[in-house]
């Protein structure tokens, strides 16, 4: 009888002892994420009139914000900028992913993912910085095809527009692809590919039927991780974006530093982050669809 008694007490201690191991990193993430975006819905419903903060509540941003043309253009730019960005980094990630885990050689594999880090060891303004040298009207790119003689003159079309947002945060973000899709890969049970072409499937159905469902979860996650961030990017579009490629951040980070209206700036945040959130959940929802199609 007292053992039964103990057994609860036990207990009791091991799931108090639980708590305390997770309590400091809930702090942590309540003081550094939660603290900040519930900052910011709130700032979101305040006014400020330059230097003048006004903590009655209003929708007077949010107003602004759907009948000003401008933010609502700038929202859509970010969406299909960061779309693109997304797609082309996934659709260049996969057959590196996909080479280094059918291809390479289990004792290499760790070599191929380390110099597939090494773009890492670099600050990222830096990797900016470099992709406008080779983007530029005199640049490493131009200056190599007019020696070639492809082109008569500079191309203008990749430098200072979207096209060049595009292609530096492809490259910025394509290890952060890389890596979830190579994990995915890692785990997919060879035995199942042999099994699809000994029942008479080609690669490519097999690969259709069998690897890319599998692999899947490393493609949401592949998504995910590189489209969520560059829809709040302003450094590469202010660097290399031009006027035609600045993003909703830009807006974001002029309203807070430079028209001194944080609570509009606020309004615009939290707006960007209810559409990646929407985006992000179809995508998750179509996803399982075609998952449970491919079944």
């Amino acid at each position: 009888m007292s053992e039964s008694k103990a057994l609860p007490k036990l207990g009791q201690s091991e799931a108090a002892q639980g708590y305390l191991l997770i309590a400091p990193p809930l702090l942590y993430a309540l003081a550094l994420l939660a603290v900040p975006l519930g900052a910011i819905v709130l700032f979101s419903f305040w006014s400020q009139d330059y230097l003048t903060l006004d903590h009655a509540l209003t929708l007077k941003n949010y107003r602004e914000a759907f009948s000003e043309p401008l933010y609502g253009q700038l929202l859509l730019r970010s969406l299909m900028i960061s779309g693109a960005v997304t797609v082309v980094t996934v659709l260049s990630a996969f057959p590196i992913a996909y080479f280094v885990s059918f291809h390479v050689a289990p004792g290499r594999k760790s070599m191929w993912i380390f110099l597939i880090t090494i773009p890492f060891w670099t600050s990222y303004l830096i990797r900016v910085f470099l992709w406008k040298v080779i983007l530029g009207y005199n640049g490493v790119l131009n200056t190599t095809l007019q020696g070639l003689g492809f082109i008569d003159e500079p191309l203008t079309f990749i430098l200072y527009n979207a096209n060049a947002v595009v292609i530096t945060l492809a490259h910025a973000f394509a290890p952060f692809a890389i890596l979830p899709i190579f994990v995915a890969l890692e785990k997919i049970d060879r035995s199942l590919l042999e099994a699809g072409r000994d029942l008479g499937e080609s690669h490519l159905m097999t690969f259709w039927r069998v690897t890319l469902p599998l692999a899947m979860p490393g493609v949401v996650a592949a998504v995910l991780i590189v489209f969520i961030p560059t829809v709040g990017d302003y450094v590469t579009p202010r660097l290399v974006g031009g006027p035609g490629g600045l993003m909703i951040a830009n807006m974001i980070q002029t309203q807070f530093l430079k028209l001194n209206n944080a609570p509009m700036g606020a309004a615009l945040a939290v707006l960007a982050m209810a559409m990646v959130t929407a985006v992000s959940i179809l995508f998750i929802l179509i996803n399982r669809r075609f998952l449970k199609g491919s079944k």
